[in-house]
């Protein structure tokens, strides 16, 4: 019997190219962090998230599709930048490494849209501020004070630059599934943004 709850989020698709260069990034970070407790991210599921979502009913699915739907139909293709690494809190005390996203303020207006609309259909809305960012890896909680240290280091040895650019076009509706060798992402719905 399947679940009547599935866990979702809302989040924009990188390109192959870009995932190319996210995978050489993030191998290099690997090999220099070998035996630091992180949580790496399979390139092919790394995405830049607008909202997530948590535990959502399948019944609640085609209301959020139409919502999604209705909310992109108003924005215009934008394009982003990707590079630049980065950690939350700060590099001294990282607890999520990442790489920088810049885009134009459309990126903004959409996901404050969706923020919008899906606090309207029950979803919590995000006290933090919204901070474009691909995650590379988690640090896990048991990290001793040596392997912040390292990471740290790693952030002053690793310098990354432009990684590349993508148009976005469509925003996407994923589920996520927690299998024993990691998350596995399936996309349900891909909202369009207008035609150019």
């Amino acid at each position: 019997m399947t679940s009547p709850v599935i866990r979702a989020f809302i989040a924009i698709e990188m390109s192959p190219e870009i995932q190319k260069q996210l995978d050489q990034v993030s191998s290099q970070l690997k090999d220099l962090l070998q035996g630091v407790p992180i949580r790496w991210v399979k390139v092919e599921n790394i995405h830049l998230t607008l909202k997530f979502l948590g535990d959502v009913s399948i019944t609640n699915v085609e209301v959020i599709q139409k919502m999604l739907a209705a909310e992109v139909a108003g924005h215009h293709p934008f394009e982003i930048s990707v590079g630049e690494l980065g950690a939350f809190p700060d590099t001294r005390r990282p607890r999520v490494i990442w790489i920088k996203v810049q885009a134009p303020p459309e990126l903004t207006a959409v996901q404050f849209g969706i923020e919008t609309q899906t606090e309207r259909l029950g979803y919590a809305r995000e006290e933090r501020l919204f901070y474009p960012h691909l995650t590379l890896g988690r640090v896990s909680r048991g990290a001793r004070s040596g392997d912040v240290h390292r990471i740290s280091e790693a952030f002053d040895t690793v310098k990354v630059g432009f990684l590349g650019a993508t148009r976005v076009k469509a925003i996407n509706l994923y589920r996520s599934d927690l299998k024993p060798g990691g998350a596995t992402y399936t996309c349900l719905y891909s909202a369009k943004l207008i035609p150019e």
